[in-house]
């Protein structure tokens, strides 16, 4: 009876803290990208692309530095742009459960 109680309890726990999307506002009009926006986005593929087929073991350690950085921002920036769906601890209990239960 106990071990029931505390996975009920977790299981409230993770129902009950709000999604990080949640935190950053409504986004229910979700805007496209502009044209630039997905010329850029290109570009950082392309980019990412290229370094991933570099040889860095040639690299000094402040070329390795610079192209790590560079990967960061391209990060960020791709993730600003992008976007992105979030999901929720609980949430993907949820899904995990009933994928568990419906197999």
């Amino acid at each position: 009876m106990k071990k029931i109680i505390y996975v009920l309890s977790f299981c409230a726990l993770f129902l009950t803290i709000s999604p990080a999307a949640d935190a950053k506002g409504n986004k229910e009009g979700k805007e496209e990208l502009t044209a630039e926006q997905k010329v850029r986005l290109a570009e950082i593929e392309s980019r990412v692309s290229e370094i991933k087929s570099m040889d860095l073991a040639d690299l000094s350690n402040e070329e390795r530095k610079e192209v790590r950085n560079e990967l960061k921002e391209m990060k960020a920036e791709a993730r600003q742009l992008g976007g992105g769906v979030y999901l929720s601890i609980g949430a993907i209990i949820i899904i995990i459960l009933l994928l568990i239960l419906l197999t």
